[in-house]
């Protein structure tokens, strides 16, 4: 049985310009709505953002959800309800359970230079739970995979409340990696953050990505030096969305 894929062009993600804010959507989100894009199973949210020095997303609340956010550059300064105040950059990975509800705020620590992220949000395999926070930082990059994320006691180096697991990878040019599916159940959406590799005989480039499902495992082989952002969740299917 082959394994179904789908290939999401970096130039069919969603954009829009605040003018503070740089954003570009995986899936639907804000005045971005794409019927055929709302989600990829537990994935809800994949942003890629560039924040404007000094700017920010102001005080707001999330309830029942999941919430990752990886900095590529610059520094973000997060608050929020539960009392945190801390900076995360490159080499550190936020985790935020919103649970039974919390306000947070996010600005570029910044008055002169931009800051750009990635951020996750996934659907809980439980509702209402304890708000929570984590932030961690990552070992040296390196050609191996690192589990960021993964459940609670079932690999990463910090956890969430899905049966879903947050990977990174830096391969070389000419290293071919192979990603072991958890669960077979689950899907993988492979996101490339830079670089150049071959994946279930398609060719991926810088923030290009790729939804497989029913598979075992999926190999990547990389063209060019590159990172790569791998999210293994259930393939759940929405409504009301």
């Amino acid at each position: 049985m082959s394994t179904p894929v789908t290939l999401y062009p970096e130039s069919t993600r969603g954009r829009a310009d605040y003018g503070w804010l740089q954003a570009n959507y995986s899936f639907s989100f804000g005045a971005y709505y794409d019927q055929e894009r709302l989600h990829f199973g537990a994935l809800r949210v994949l942003n890629d953002d560039t924040v404007a020095p000094a700017a920010g997303f102001d005080w707001h609340p999330h309830r029942n959800m999941e919430i990752i956010t990886i900095p590529l550059s610059g520094h973000l300064q997060h608050r929020d309800s539960m009392g945190h105040t801390a900076v995360i950059g490159p080499g550190e990975v936020q985790v935020m359970s919103a649970g039974t509800g919390v306000y947070h705020s996010e600005f570029n620590a910044s008055a002169e230079h931009p800051v750009s992220l990635l951020q996750i949000w996934i659907l809980p395999e439980r509702q209402n739970v304890a708000p929570r926070y984590d932030q961690i930082r990552l070992p040296q990059p390196s050609a191996d995979m690192i589990t960021v994320v993964g459940p609670r006691d079932n690999g990463g180096l910090s956890w969430i409340h899905q049966q879903a697991w947050i990977t990174l990878a830096h391969p070389a040019a000419g290293q071919t990696l192979t990603y072991p599916m958890k669960q077979s159940k689950n899907g993988l959406y492979l996101f490339v953050i830079e670089g150049t590799v071959y994946a279930a005989e398609q060719e991926l480039n810088r923030r290009d990505a790729l939804g497989c499902e029913r598979m075992d495992a999926l190999n990547i082989r990389a063209a060019t030096n590159s990172r790569l952002l791998l999210i293994e969740v259930p393939l759940l299917t929405l409504t009301g969305s």
